[in-house]
């Protein structure tokens, strides 16, 4: 067995049961994983020099193939449903054994040792062991990265391991078919296999810490980017993929603390990761510089294609999938906060893409309101390429992060309005979608608008202006705000016919309404009475 020039404890692997692997690549830098990449024939450099590669049959997360072992550490702690899918103990054995014998098999693995949480006080040691190297890359890329001098006494908390090219047999492991992300907490250990999505590994973490820092530790875990002023003030942005929290906390004018995955202790905000997963779906330098700069030698840029002929990638390309990715180290956006902690937060932000063009661009929520949108989590993902469809789709997502979240959601919401309260907070909800008719009549919500409406909010402009109540949804807002048009801040008056607004109003607020009754019986009287009102 042959190593890396830092060399890991040939035991931490034998205990495993990879004994016969011939190279173990430990420890890589990133270059090293680029070139290692190039040589299998399983990427290419883009013209600005970041690894482009294709993950396969599977370009994004598969909540259906995402399991948990049910044992006596989760059978009465785990909220058991569509996203937290029981599978027995007995099986996870009999995949770990596929998944090593198969590991061991091959003629070199990779192998990184990292953490996740910039807060020492909440370190994970993280452990990945990859088929591929650019699997390990990503895990680089998006991780805490040790100091070599702590390599020598690094102790794994947890191991993530992952063999993309492996099929299981789904009867004989209790999976759904020949793929599966699977979270043991009695071994400490992901399993990934038969998918090569790079966002397993990283969610599998988020699940993980989703499940330690409320359940074990009392700190409230969220699915959220944040940011930090000049002043000091913290920001935070919680809201599902599309909405925009990657792009609008890349703020120039604030130091970014991370783009994704945080927690909130008593004293602080921090971080998860040590990099960025940003949408590069419609990528414009002009739009958002940070991310399209970040697109470097390093970088990990997946399932692209170039325009013909060039190695340029074609950013409004998706025609392997919408969901085309870049991951990079946080150190590559040039106001990244180091370390990426900041302070309690001033301002909380729920990013929704409406696509159905009804909720106002910036409202103004009550603690009860702010409870109902957390746990409601709503957004709208517009119609797909099938011909003939157009209406946009409804999606209601509890905390912003259902399919990460291990614990019942009134958990996460209930920590979340004890330290809103507690801390003052101002809490915001932003449209970035459709403005002056659905989606297919109104248009996007200028970028520029938003990031104005956020500045205003950020630097207290809000605070002494007039508001307008919505009258289905109940909310409150601003009647005027810097560098907005004031035509746009009522969406009623965007819409041409004042009726078929007032028509889609009531068919979302019908919805909110329908989805909010399973979490009706664990609300306090105040949350049910800021839901809206048909």
């Amino acid at each position: 067995m042959s190593v890396s020039a830092i060399a890991i404890p040939k035991k931490s692997l034998l205990s495993l049961g990879l004994k016969k692997v011939e190279a173990v690549h430990y420890q890589l830098s990133p270059d090293e994983l680029v070139q290692d990449t190039l040589r299998i024939g399983e990427g290419v450099l883009n013209d600005s020099g970041a690894l482009v590669i294709h993950t396969g049959e599977f370009t994004g997360r598969s909540p259906k193939d995402k399991f948990t072992v049910k044992d006596n550490i989760t059978a009465d702690s785990v909220n058991w449903n569509d996203f937290n899918i029981p599978i027995e103990p007995h099986y996870f054995d009999i995949i770990y054994k596929k998944i090593i014998g198969y590991l061991d098999e091959c003629r070199e693995i990779w192998v990184r040792d990292s953490y996740a949480c910039a807060d020492p006080r909440y370190r994970l040691n993280i452990r990945v062991i990859t088929e591929k190297p650019w699997s390990n890359l990503f895990a680089y890329n998006m991780f805490l990265r040790p100091k070599e001098n702590e390599l020598e006494h690094f102790r794994p908390d947890w191991h993530v391991i992952a063999a993309p090219e492996l099929k299981l047999d789904a009867k004989e492991c209790g999976i759904r078919q020949g793929n599966v992300s699977l979270v043991s907490f009695k071994h400490k250990m992901i399993l990934i296999a038969g998918s090569g999505y790079t966002g397993e590994i990283k969610k599998g973490v988020f699940s993980v810490l989703n499940y330690i820092l409320p359940h074990e530790k009392k700190v409230l875990s969220m699915h959220c980017s944040a940011n930090i002023g000049r002043n000091g003030d913290t920001a935070i942005f919680f809201g599902l993929s599309g909405t925009g929290k990657t792009t609008l906390s890349a703020d120039p004018e604030r130091k970014l603390i991370g783009d994704d995955e945080h927690a909130w202790t008593d004293d602080n905000i921090f971080n998860f990761e040590g990099g960025c997963y940003a949408k590069t779906i419609h990528l414009t330098e002009e739009k958002e510089p940070e991310i399209y700069n970040a697109i470097r030698p390093g970088a990990l840029v997946e399932n692209v294609r170039f325009f013909h002929g060039t190695n340029r990638i074609n950013f409004e390309d998706a025609s392997i999938t919408e969901n085309t990715r870049v991951a990079y180290p946080l150190h590559f956006i040039s106001n990244a906060q180091e370390p990426s902690i900041g302070g309690l937060p001033k301002n909380i932000f729920f990013l929704t893409c409406d696509a159905f063009g009804v909720l106002p661009p910036i409202s103004k929520l009550t603690v009860g309101q702010a409870m109902y949108q957390f746990i409601s989590g709503y957004t709208a993902k517009v119609a797909g390429t099938e011909t003939g469809v157009t209406e946009p789709k409804p999606t209601f997502s509890a905390c912003f992060g259902a399919p990460f979240l291990p614990l019942h959601p009134g958990k996460y919401a209930e920590m979340l309005g004890e330290k809103m309260l507690k801390n003052h907070v101002n809490v915001w909800m932003v449209n970035t979608g459709w403005t002056g008719g659905p989606y297919g009549v109104g248009s996007r919500m200028k970028l520029k608008y938003t990031r104005a409406m956020i500045s205003a909010a950020l630097e207290g402009k809000l605070t002494n202006v007039a508001y307008d109540t919505h009258p289905v949804f109940g909310i409150a807002f601003p009647k005027e705000c810097p560098g907005v048009p004031s035509e746009i801040l009522n969406p009623r008056n965007t819409w041409a016919e004042a009726y078929a607004y007032d028509e889609k109003v009531k068919y979302l607020a019908g919805l909110f309404i329908k989805n909010f009754e399973k979490f009706a019986s664990g609300a306090g009287s105040e949350v049910l009475a800021a839901g809206p009102k048909l």
